[in-house]
Formats: structure tokens, C-alpha cells, sequence
């Protein structure tokens, strides 16, 4: 029986190590403790430890505990925008963090794209609050360029700025003195099931959140940022989360950690090298994203056209199982997370299917 690889963009393939993980988790008892025990303070702590070592975050920054990526857009928006916000769209996610936006009744202004490309500088932008910024766009496998992340904050320097990071974690290298908040779910670059999202923020998130309290603008309600933080000092969280999804992150994280983080890098790239190639050679399907410093290194998308069946099919029999294209691609592409649980040698074996279909 051939053991199925999911190439999913998430929830994506388990890391290897998590079922075992799992086990040991519950002969330990950890889903029954309590997140006031001393037991849990200590898997917090250490947790947030591994993290920071990981992602080398810097001692300025603090990291709380969500149920998902999708409520830190909300959060985000609650506790770090009075009046108005700038949006980077170019694809399904980023769109919906403007919607977000939108939906809790702030100014926010979008500038758009088209699904594949990514954005010219960005200069200036007015007096905007925030500027959010969907660095790897899950639906589409455009990546934002790390220096132009980086010099956003340069010519915007009042501005808080704000990275949706679930698809490309724990892979760029980001410039945090550039950056005053990232954000990801554990369910696609930890290789972990979905149910946490993981929010670092800096002193500049926790000002303004202070100066909207103050103004008596709401900013949620158990979850606003001031009540996590408070309870982060702790090595808490203001409700009961996830302990045993922390408990998973905290040992992957340390499994990641053993690897290294440059290790891990290089591997990602290689993987996502060799993947480009054979679309680029390919006559039958083209990578979607033209523009080579756009492309995503951790979410490949392949235009298949017509052929999308057949190459789903051979994929499927080799128990290779791609991801669906997103929205309105969902007939015609394919997508292919590139994650730490995805193996160079899993990845060769799907270069060589794809090209086996190369005529």
C-alpha cells in the first residue's frame, strides 16, 4: 500500500514526528491540565522560547495564542486601527483580510492586483494607521518580496506594519525592526492539525491598542490584545486554549530547531527549484506565477489547463495528492505546498511524474 503524500497548502502533510507526539501527549495527560498549573506555564514558556529561537525573534516582541489565523485578522484590526487602514490585495486571503476590515466598519483602502502578480514599490501612502500585507498569497503562489516588505516600513515609518504570514512560516527571514506584527496557523509550515494561530506583536501594537482603549474604542473582548498580553506575561491565556495543540507546536518546533532553521531554508528552496524547473520545461502545464521574484517558494501553483484531470490522476496513483486550485482556478490549477514535511525525496518522485507526462 503506498503511503499518500499531501501537498495540500493546508491543512497540509503532518510532520512526521506529530502522531508520535500525540501519543505522548496524551499519556501525559496534557489535553486534562489545567492552563492555570504550573505545568502549563512551563509549555507555554517554553514554547514562546522555541519560537523566538526558531524565527529568531527579537526579546521586543511577544507571541499570544489564537484560535486560527483568521481571527488575528479580526484582532488585529480591533485593537490596532482607530479610523483607518491600507490593505495589499492580491489574491482570495489578502482580499478577505480587507473584508475583514471592511466588516468591522474602519476606512480601509485596498490596493489591488491581479491574481499572480505582485506590486510595484510602494511609496508614501497617506496617514494610514496600518498597512496590512498578505506576504505569501495561499491562492495564487505570489510571494512578497522580503525587501519590499521591509521597505514599506522605511517610507511608512508611522505606520503599524502588520504580516499575514501562514503559508510562508517558518520560512523568510524577516527584518522584524522592519515589521511590527506577523501571523500564522500551525496547519501549514508546522505540519501540525488546524485549531491555533500564533500572533507576534511588538511595545508599537500594544501603544496603540492602549490608545484606542483609552479613547473608548472597543478592542474585543477576551481576546483583545491588552487581556493576551497580560496573560502571555503570565505564560497564560485569558481562556482555556488549545494545550494540546501548544504542546504539539512547542515539540515540532523543537524537532525544527534540531534540523535548523538554515537547513530548513535550504531544503525548501531546493524543493521548490527543482519543482519551477519542470513546470518551466513542461509543454502541458506552466507555473501560474510568471514574474520569477514573485514566486512562492512554499505554495506552487501550476496552470494545468485542460489537462488537469489526467495529471491529477497519474499524481493520485503514485499517492501524490496535489491541492485543489482556489476560487475561481479551482478547474485549472494545481497546488503544491512545500513545507518541512514535505521530503526532497517526495518531491523528486513528484518531479518525476510530472515529467513522465511531459510529451
Amino acid at each position: 500500500m503506498i503511503t499518500p503524500t499531501d501537498f495540500t497548502p493546508g491543512p497540509s502533510q503532518l510532520y512526521f514526528t506529530v502522531e508520535g507526539h500525540a501519543r505522548s501527549a496524551f499519556r501525559e495527560g496534557i489535553p486534562s491540565i489545567s492552563h492555570r498549573s504550573k505545568k502549563f506555564q512551563d509549555l507555554y514558556q517554553q514554547t514562546t522560547t522555541g519560537l523566538k529561537n526558531l524565527l529568531n525573534i527579537p526579546d521586543n516582541f511577544s507571541i499570544a495564542f489564537c484560535s486560527s489565523a483568521t481571527e488575528i485578522w479580526e484582532r488585529s484590526i480591533q485593537n490596532l486601527v482607530a479610523e483607518n487602514c491600507l490593505h495589499l490585495v492580491n489574491g482570495a486571503f489578502s482580499k478577505k483580510f480587507y473584508e475583514t476590515a471592511i466588516q468591522l466598519r474602519k476606512k480601509a483602502i485596498q490596493i489591488e492586483v491581479a491574481s499572480g502578480q505582485g506590486f510595484d514599490e510602494l511609496k508614501k501612502s497617506g496617514q494610514h494607521e496600518l498597512i496590512a500585507i498578505t506576504q505569501n498569497e495561499t491562492s495564487t503562489g505570489v510571494s512578497l518580496p522580503l525587501e519590499f516588505i521591509h521597505n514599506i516600513k522605511t517610507k511608512n515609518p508611522e505606520a503599524l506594519i502588520v504580516v499575514d504570514a501562514v503559508s510562508s512560516m517558518p520560512y523568510p527571514t524577516f527584518d522584524y525592526s522592519k515589521i511590527d506584527s506577523i501571523f500564522f496557523s500551525v496547519q501549514k509550515g508546522f505540519g501540525m492539525p488546524a485549531g491555533l494561530g500564533v500572533w507576534i506583536y511588538n511595545e508599537r501594537c500594544l501603544q496603540k491598542s492602549r490608545e484606542l482603549q483609552a479613547k473608548g474604542i472597543s478592542t474585543g473582548s477576551y481576546h483583545n490584545l491588552l487581556s493576551l498580553h497580560e496573560f502571555t506575561l503570565k505564560n497564560q491565556t485569558p481562556e482555556t486554549p488549545n494545550v494540546f495543540a501548544i504542546y504539539l507546536l512547542n515539540k515540532v518546533v523543537t524537532d525544527l530547531l534540531h534540523r535548523g532553521i538554515n537547513t530548513l531554508r535550504k531544503e525548501t528552496e531546493y524543493k521548490a527549484a527543482i519543482l519551477y524547473q519542470a513546470l518551466d520545461q513542461h509543454t502541458l502545464i506552466k507555473p501560474f506565477v510568471h514574474q520569477i521574484n514573485y514566486r512562492s517558494q512554499t505554495v506552487i501553483v501550476a496552470d494545468c489547463g485542460s489537462h488537469i484531470q489526467t495529471i491529477r490522476e497519474k499524481l493520485n496513483a503514485r499517492g501524490l495528492n496535489p491541492g485543489e486550485g482556489y476560487g475561481e482556478f479551482k478547474k485549472t490549477q494545481l497546488r503544491f505546498a512545500n513545507f518541512p514535511a514535505h521530503s526532497k525525496e517526495q518531491y523528486e518522485l513528484l518531479v518525476d511524474v510530472l515529467m513522465s507526462l511531459h510529451p
